[in-house]
Formats: structure tokens, C-alpha cells, sequence
């Protein structure tokens, strides 16, 4: 009976599959690549040859009665092989969803559930570098991605600075760091404030592959957050945020903070705490209770006392993968914050989608429950995270892989060279599934695919929107009664990973929207005999725009700086300067409104920069 059950419903999955893929693809060929179809695709083509096969072996069985009736034994036996391959075929589909170990259930392109946060709702910066890593590193003896030599850490920093100013808005580090507190301050009911002294700031990073004991020297190259992005982000607190070094904190709770941390920052941040046992560093005090509880009721967790002592956290996890969760960013980064109490993560991981790591996937159903979301909202984890920041300068196949040269576009066989930063959890988290579900697909030359696990983003669904929580469950990790909001972030995926773009970048009010920074906006330049005028103008970006778009330009001494925006027709539009300016880097973001303050329609605008007797002018377009 079971069986007639399951074979009627395959029947009518499988046809209304084939009918949805038809549908939608025979009008627009290029949907075929959308995630839903690309779901709907092997359901499908399995019910095209589950129905072929039937009728197949329908005809072979009918053929070999008579043929056997009849004597004529060579025909029969032609008959009899088409009727055993035909059966094979439908005895597979037994199993009729299942093609290899993974499965693609994305939701359809630009569908945003959630409320945006941040200062703009659902901002995730990106930039890229191509300058910051040596793309020529081995990651063999002597040539390791951590090393100086293969990271320019003055390119670093200015990333760091890029990532701020443009996810804020501010035109200066210290601006961008009053903003982000302020938010933060804001949004937690303590006022319209910034940072006040004596506020204690946790960081805390991804040192999966690091050293335990007393030992600190890596010697292997396993990927982890590199010291580059750390050391600017310490930078960044110190000198313009005006954080005293000693109320900063960082490093991995299960892990020494290593030697290429300590040898390279201690002589200028001598006062931080480096998380670790012995040799300076400073150890991991458990908190006297329980302070995390699973919202299925299976666990309670300690937490680190410095998490719960701490105003603010920074959560710098890599751009990897993972053979369990399927993605390895900022919520699983914090496993590693439970394994000085737990001895390994490995209690926490029967939450995730593939809960062995074996390829199977046990756990891929979407509306389970996911300790991740009581990542995000725990009061002195996510609750506490001013900024997260992913660092991509390298990536790695999985969480104790070397880095991996990407194949998507704009990486082209080279390291990512990236940083993305977000206020919005959720928002980041889903550019970053976005960008590894598109590099490591099945065929992937690292033979390694587990974004395409089936689930991987369900806990994305439930920190997005409460009406996604598994059944029975009820958000609430301090244990307390007070259950989690209905959202926490804005979840999408983007239109293709050709665009990138998201539902803010096409023009809609909701959505995440991802500003990317890319090698052709740096205006780091030397002045020299080949680059002999007073200043450099940047390309815009992002360019199509809306609505906001940002012009950067360097000049090589003071002077007057006159730039506007002129329509196609070459009337004035809008004076963004016109003023004196010192010699240096300068940043200014139009609108797209009028002199009068109206939103100008969209279209093809230029901007123009006068300095003293010369002058540039660029394209830009705006998109509603």
C-alpha cells in the first residue's frame, strides 16, 4: 500500500516539476538557471526517464510474449534485455529525489524576507582588492598564506576603511565608528551615544586550525582570519575609535592566539588581550552559569566571562565552507566559542544539515531547528555584534583546507582578495551563501560542493522571519521567556552571479542591497611623470546606481576643487563641491537629487571635476 502511495505522489511531484520547468523556461530560456529550476530540473528529467522506462518496458514485455509465442528466440531475447535495463530504470526511482549527495531548494531569486538592519537596512559592503594577496603563494613550506610577504597590509587597511565609510556613510574612520555605535547605542535603548571609555570590545575570530596548549608557532597552512585583517581592525578601534587597548579583547576561545598574531602586534598593541594560556596571553574564564540555552530544550552552555563583561563585539570569520553546516561565516564561527567548555564543537553540530559531514545529508530539511539562529540572537553574542566582517582575503574548500583560487567572476582564477562587512547578520551571511553556492557547485575542481546541501540557508529563513520556525520551537537562548523578534535581518538570494544585484540594487525598498568596491574605484596612486596632473577621479561606484552613488578623487596639492553632475543634454544638475581643498583623498556620495532637493528621473549623467586650469569628466547612470 505504501508503495502505491509514494508512487502516486512521485507521479504528480513529478509532473507538476516537469510542468513548472516547462512553464517558466520555455518563455525565458535563461531561468533554467535559477535555483528553483535548477531544483525542479532532476525531479523532472528522473519522472521524463521514470516514464519512459514504463512505457519501454510496457512495450518490451508485450513484444517478448509474442515473440516468445511465436519461437522466434533472437528477437526475444533483444526484447528481454530492453525489458531488464527498462525495469532498472524504474526500480531507481525508488529513490526519485535523491541525485548525488546534494539538493538545490533555494527560493526564487530577489524574493527578500525579514527587515533590514543598519544604518541603511540591509547594507553589505564588498571590496576587492586584487593588490592585497600575492595570487603567486603556494601554501607550501616557506610560502604560507599568513606570511607578510604575501599580504600588503597597507591595502588591507585601506579596505578596512572603505568597508566602514561606505557602510555607514561617513567620510571619515572616526565618523564611521560613531555612526556604528550610535546605532548600535540607539537601537539597545541606551541613547543617542557613541563610545564612552571603559567600554570593553571582544573580537572575536576564526583560529579553527590554530594552537591549543602552550604551543604557538604555526607551521602548517590551514586557513584562518588573517592577522592583516585583525592587526587593521585593531588599528581602526585604537586610533579612530579611540578604544584603549586595554579594554579590547580578541582571538578564538578554544585556541592560543598564535605567534604570527603576537610577533607582528604585540609591539604596538601591547595591551590587548590575546586570548590563550601562558606567555602573555590571557586565559578564558568560563561564566560561573549556564547563560545559553538551545531552543529545543536538548542543551545548556556556557559562555566566555569576557563575552558577557564585554559592551561590544566584532565577528571576523573567513569565507569557507563547510562539509556539516555548508557554509562556515559568521554564525559558525562562533563554535568555537564553546570549545574550551565543551572540549570539541562536536555536540553542537547535530543541528546542522548534514549533521556526520559524510555527504549525507540527514538534516536538510527545511523548517528544523538551528542553533545558529540562537546565535544570532543571544543577548552577548549576536545581541552584542556592532560590525561583521568577513574576511575573504583567502578561501578555503573546507574548515581545515589551504586557500583556494576561485573560478567566478571577478576572481578569474585567483584569490577573492575581499572583505565583506554588513550591521545585518542575516544580510551578510546570505551574500556570503550566495557567492559560495555559485563557486563550489557540483563539478566543482575541488571535488567539494556542500553549499548545495539542502537546508544550508533554512536557518537564514528563520532568523529572517519567525513565521520560518521549525514547528514546535520557540527562539528564546537566554532561556528566559522573552523570545526572539520577529526578524533579525533581511534574507534573499541575488538575481544571478553575473549582476550580484539584490533587491535594493534594482530599485525596490526592502531587500539587502550589496555595494560593491572594486580595483577600478582606488584612487591610491602615486603623482609621477606618467600621472603628472593635480588630481585623480575615480570611477563611481556602484555604477548603475540607486540611489545613492559615491565619487572619490585625490588631489596632489591645495587648492580649488569644483565637481558637479551634468544631465545628457549638459545641464547642471547638481554642485556636489565647490571650496578649497588640502592635499589629500576625498570621497562625496550623490543622491540623484536636484539643486531643489527633487529626485532626478533615471538615466545617462555625468560628473565633472575642475581643478585649477584642468578638469575630467566621467559617466554614470542611474537605475530606478
Amino acid at each position: 500500500m505504501k508503495k502505491i502511495i509514494f508512487r502516486i505522489i512521485y507521479f504528480v511531484i513529478g509532473l507538476g516539476a516537469l510542468a513548472w520547468f516547462l512553464i517558466r523556461v520555455i518563455p525565458k530560456p535563461s531561468r533554467a538557471t535559477y535555483p528553483c529550476q535548477r531544483a525542479a530540473f532532476p525531479i523532472a528529467s528522473g519522472f521524463i526517464i521514470y516514464v519512459a522506462a514504463l512505457l519501454s518496458s510496457a512495450f518490451a514485455l508485450n513484444k517478448l510474449r509474442n515473440q516468445w509465442k511465436l519461437k522466434k528466440n533472437f528477437a526475444a531475447s533483444l526484447s528481454l534485455i530492453v525489458l531488464i535495463f527498462s525495469s532498472f530504470f524504474i526500480l531507481q526511482s525508488d529513490r526519485p529525489f535523491v541525485y548525488g549527495e546534494y539538493k538545490n531548494n533555494l527560493e526564487d531569486p530577489n524574493q527578500p524576507m525579514g527587515i533590514g538592519e543598519g544604518i541603511f537596512p540591509g547594507r553589505v559592503v564588498w571590496v576587492h582588492d586584487s593588490t592585497a594577496v600575492n595570487h603567486e603563494c603556494t601554501n607550501v613550506t616557506g610560502d604560507y598564506w599568513w606570511q607578510e610577504d604575501n599580504v600588503d597590509q597597507a591595502v588591507v587597511n585601506k579596505m578596512v576603511s572603505d568597508a566602514l565609510q561606505t557602510l555607514t556613510g561617513k567620510t571619515t574612520d572616526a565618523e564611521a565608528w560613531d555612526a556604528l555605535f550610535r546605532y548600535f547605542n540607539i537601537k539597545n535603548g541606551k541613547g543617542d551615544t557613541g563610545y564612552t571609555s571603559g567600554e570593553k570590545i571582544v573580537i572575536k575570530i576564526n583560529l579553527n586550525n590554530g594552537t591549543r596548549g602552550d604551543q604557538y608557532i604555526r607551521s602548517d597552512n590551514p586557513l584562518d582570519t588573517s592577522p592583516q585583517v585583525v592587526y587593521a581592525v585593531l588599528d581602526q578601534l585604537v586610533n579612530a575609535a579611540g578604544v584603549a587597548q586595554s579594554d579590547i579583547g580578541f582571538g578564538d576561545p578554544g585556541r592560543n592566539v598564535d605567534d604570527i598574531f603576537w610577533d607582528n602586534f604585540y609591539h604596538t598593541f601591547p595591551l590587548v588581550k590575546y586570548w590563550g594560556d601562558g606567555n602573555g596571553r590571557t586565559p578564558i574564564i568560563q561564566s560561573t552559569n549556564p547563560v545559553l540555552f538551545n531552543s529545543d530544550g536538548s542543551m545548556e552552555n556556557y559562555l566566555p566571562q569576557c563575552y558577557l563583561e564585554a559592551d561590544y563585539m566584532i565577528n571576523i570569520p573567513v569565507l569557507k565552507q563547510h562539509h556539516r553546516a555548508g557554509i562556515s561565516l559568521t554564525s559558525k564561527n562562533h563554535f568555537g566559542t564553546f570549545v574550551p567548555f565543551m572540549g570539541s564543537a562536536f555536540p553542537l553540530h547535530y543541528s546542522l544539515p548534514c549533521t556526520e559531514g559524510d555527504g549525507t545529508v540527514n538534516n536538510g530539511e527545511y523548517g528544523e531547528y538551528r542553533i545558529f539562529v540562537d546565535f544570532i540572537g543571544h543577548k552577548d553574542l549576536g545581541g552584542k555584534t556592532i560590525l561583521h566582517l568577513v574576511d575573504g582575503l583567502w578561501s578555503s574548500t573546507d574548515w581545515g583546507d589551504p586557500p583556494y583560487k576561485w573560478n567566478m567572476a571577478p576572481f578569474n582564477g585567483q584569490y577573492p582578495a575581499s572583505i565583506f562587512a554588513s550591521q545585518d547578520p542575516v544580510a551578510i551571511e546570505s551574500v556570503g551563501f550566495d557567492f559560495l553556492y555559485t563557486e563550489f557547485y557540483n563539478g566543482n575542481p575541488s571535488g567539494k560542493a556542500f553549499p548545495q546541501y539542502s537546508g544550508v540557508d533554512d536557518f537564514l529563513h528563520h532568523a529572517a522571519d519567525s513565521i520560518n520556525w521549525a514547528e514546535g520551537i520557540l527562539y528564546d537562548p537566554e532561556g528566559d521567556g522573552s523570545y526572539l523578534p520577529r526578524s533579525m535581518g533581511v534574507h534573499e538570494h541575488w538575481n544571478n552571479a553575473a549582476e550580484k544585484k539584490y533587491a535594493r540594487n534594482l530599485g525596490l525598498d526592502e531587500g539587502i542591497e550589496l555595494l560593491y568596491l572594486g580595483d577600478s574605484i582606488s584612487v591610491n596612486v602615486e603623482f609621477s611623470a606618467e600621472n603628472p596632473s593635480g588630481f585623480i577621479l575615480a570611477n563611481n561606484y556602484p555604477n548603475p546606481f540607486n540611489p545613492v552613488t559615491t565619487i572619490m578623487y585625490r588631489i596632489k596639492s591645495p587648492t580649488k576643487v569644483d565637481l558637479k553632475v551634468y544631465n545628457s543634454t549638459g545641464k547642471e544638475v547638481r554642485t556636489l563641491i565647490n571650496d578649497h581643498k588640502n592635499t589629500g583623498i576625498y570621497k562625496i556620495e550623490w543622491n540623484g537629487k536636484n539643486n531643489k532637493g527633487e529626485m532626478v528621473p533615471s538615466g545617462v549623467y555625468f560628473y565633472r571635476i575642475v581643478v585649477g586650469d584642468l578638469s575630467e569628466t566621467k559617466k554614470m547612470i542611474l537605475m530606478k
